[in-house]
């Protein structure tokens, strides 16, 4: 498969895998910004400028699905952030690499409001194209 014919999306000169990466990091902070404000409507203002130190469980589904949601994002772009990283400075650009950003980006993006949502497969099935993406992007670094 050539890798000029694949569809992509990029920012600025940056490459496809790149430009995941950025807007991967702006989806974290959607993550921290949307859970914030929700937990933060579940337990005041004071909540939120305190310490915590006796932070009770969320009572609010919506307020726990999007932390649940956030740490969840967290557990996977560490992986994805090391692949790219990894690829650059490999000089691995592949449709492996390319199609694993975009699969990785869409996944996550899309993975948020299913799970806010409380929609169960199909949340499920966009968690397994973002793990994929991280999957085809390794892959692509063995395959040397």
């Amino acid at each position: 498969m050539n890798i000029e014919s694949l569809p992509n999306f990029t920012l600025g000169n940056m490459s496809v895998e790149m430009t995941a990466l950025a807007l991967a990091v702006v989806l974290g902070f959607v993550h921290l910004f949307i859970a914030v404000h929700v937990i933060t409507n579940e337990r005041g203002f004071m909540w939120n400028v305190g310490a915590r130190d006796d932070t009770q469980p969320l009572s609010g589904k919506l307020a726990g699905r999007l932390d649940r949601a956030f740490w969840n994002f967290l557990e996977t772009f560490p992986f994805f952030a090391t692949a790219v990283l990894m690829a650059a400075i490999l000089e691995r650009h592949t449709w492996q690499t390319v199609l694993g950003a975009e699969l990785y980006i869409a996944g996550r993006v899309i993975y948020l409001p299913l799970y806010a949502l409380g929609i169960p497969f199909i949340r499920t099935l966009a968690w397994v194209a973002a793990t994929a993406g991280i999957v085809l992007v390794l892959a692509a670094l063995f395959a040397g």
